[in-house]
């Protein structure tokens, strides 16, 4: 497939969003708040996070579906 992105990135932004700032989100609302953080920054924090993560998702998943056979692919 044809990309505007090389493959290479769009596997790390993947991963990234998949994984990486899920993974975020999670750790700074859970140990935040463990060590005495303000609740609301953690809450935001770790919103705002989520909220990357899925916008870059969706992105990334419309570009994926509308890409274009590659001329080797056609062939």
């Amino acid at each position: 497939m044809d990309y505007i992105i090389s493959d290479k990135v769009y596997t790390i932004l993947k991963w990234a969003c998949v994984l990486v700032l899920p993974a975020a989100a999670t750790l700074v609302k859970t140990l935040g708040v463990a060590w005495g953080w303000d609740a609301g920054v953690c809450e935001a924090v770790a919103t705002t996070l989520t909220a990357v993560a899925t916008f870059a998702g969706v992105v990334l998943g419309v570009s994926a579906a509308t890409a274009k056979p590659s001329e080797a692919e056609t062939k």
